[in-house]
């Protein structure tokens, strides 16, 4: 048995793992969007390192298009197998990604205009939405916590990973030559004490791990309280200023989590009376699908929903689906409060809007989340004073700030206690992916530390036997 690292191998999107059993069968576990990678996304997302047509089978951890979004890709360029995922993974993958085509055809099209103009060769999306509806029909559902055949030799098992609804830790049993070893590959781990969602869950004793590492040196803040975070924001901005506070935010987890925070602070009679809009048709979607399924939040949501049907709604809030309805909120005078995808304002409505408000000393924009390096959001973030986008300079007047302790992936503490149920000595390997390489490294150490003897930060595109 081998295993091969594809993607999320030193850096934090892409993700994409294949493992290679003895007789030559591959599973793919995630294949993932990069984003944020500046000159090297697209190149990047242009060559997967591995043949589609070889793979056999693959299992998706969760929704997000840094783990799904090369799925119609993937199927348009010769997989012909299918795609495990949990029922919450089905549902929120099936309009992710057929908005990451709509995406890719409006990009590419934008891109395509300037060159005919330079009379230079013409671009293709890396799929469409036709592709991406071709995907969706090869999504299979497994329940959480059920071991499910995938093929001769192999199951599955999903565990509750409490990242975002429907997102999974995946568990391989792989019987080879009369010996059963089991792979346990993270995905996204949540937090132990998520806003929403319920902690992640146990899972049953791994040979070998696949593990994301996003903030394994870190903790995150807890000093202040979210929704008191965002009301100093909100009044700073909005009621000080007169200003707009534009809130780059993922359509799945992020947007909901503020919607939350949001109603929140308006049960305790605190919400700024201010109109409040969610930019977004994916994130309309997003958060009706998220409702489906309120057997996974936690303790705390299920005694607000005794008496609050709805938390994610409250006064002033208005959805924005149409493209001449964004375009509105760029011509009306704030104050007010937009929420927009991406979170990290590389892509979608958001970036648009900040085009539009970034060089106003009243507005401020609010980040929600890690940003790559490279992004436009990671950009704003180390402090550029200008910036450039759509090919056009800004100066940065707005006030660019970030709420750290909203992030969905679990910080140190999270990882080591989602790691507490292993035996050390009884895993063979661990493998460090999902993660900036310094943060990498200082969590092996403290791994190393724990009596995790063989860690390892994989390459891009390493491969290496498993015994």
């Amino acid at each position: 048995m081998k295993i091969a690292f594809h993607g999320a191998a030193r850096t934090v999107t892409g993700s994409k793992h294949i493992v290679t059993l003895s007789n030559g069968k591959k599973i793919l576990l995630d294949c993932g969007m990069f984003q944020g990678m500046g000159k090297d996304t697209d190149r990047l997302n242009r060559h997967f390192g591995f043949r589609p047509e070889q793979i056999d089978v693959m299992v998706l951890s969760h929704a997000h298009i840094d783990h799904s979004g090369l799925i119609p890709k993937l199927v348009k360029e010769g997989f012909a197998g299918k795609v495990f995922c949990t029922h919450g993974t089905k549902e929120l993958v099936t309009i992710l990604m057929e908005d990451s085509a709509q995406i890719q055809e409006d990009d590419i099209r934008y891109v395509n205009k300037r060159r005919k103009l330079r009379q230079e060769p013409l671009l293709l999306p890396l799929y469409t939405v036709e592709d991406a509806q071709l995907a969706a029909q090869r999504l299979v559902e497994a329940d959480y916590d059920v071991w499910t055949s995938l093929m001769e030799g192999v199951e599955v098992q999903f565990t509750d990973a409490g990242h975002i609804i429907g997102s999974a830790c995946v568990h391989l049993r792989i019987t080879e030559n009369g010996k059963q070893r089991i792979l346990t590959f993270s995905g996204d781990v949540g937090r132990y004490r998520d806003a929403i969602l319920r902690s992640p869950a146990e899972f049953p004793q791994a040979d070998f791990i696949v593990m994301e590492s996003t903030y394994g040196n870190s903790l995150h803040e807890l000093k202040h309280s979210t929704p008191d975070m965002f009301l100093d924001w909100i009044e700073k901005i909005c009621l000080k200023r007169k200003g707009k506070l534009i809130v780059p935010a993922f359509s799945v987890g992020r947007t909901q989590e503020i919607l939350y925070y949001l109603n929140q602070l308006e049960l305790e009679n605190r919400l700024p009376p201010v109109p409040y809009y969610v930019d977004s048709p994916l994130s309309v979607h997003a958060t009706e699908i998220v409702k489906k399924y309120p057997q996974y939040f936690n303790k705390t949501v299920q005694r607000v929903l005794q008496s609050d049907q709805d938390p994610f709604s409250f006064s002033g809030l208005k959805y924005i689906k149409s493209v001449e309805e964004s375009k509105q909120l760029n011509f009306m005078d704030g104050p007010m409060v937009i929420i927009s995808a991406s979170g990290m304002a590389d892509a979608g409505r958001v970036k648009h809007h900040i085009s539009n408000n970034i060089e106003n000393s009243h507005n401020g924009i609010l980040f929600t989340g890690y940003c790559e390096p490279h992004s436009l959001g990671g950009r704003l973030l180390t402090g550029q004073i200008e910036v450039g986008i759509y090919g056009v300079q800004h100066e940065v007047h707005a006030e660019v700030g970030v709420i750290r302790s909203m992030s969905a992936h679990g910080d140190y503490d999270d990882l080591c206690q989602w790691l507490s149920g292993q035996d050390p000595k009884r895993v063979t390997r661990l493998f460090l992916v999902h993660g900036e390489y310094a943060v990498q490294q200082d969590f092996k150490e403290r791994l190393v530390k724990k009596g995790f003897l063989d860690v390892e930060i994989p390459e891009q595109h390493y491969e290496v036997g498993l015994g």
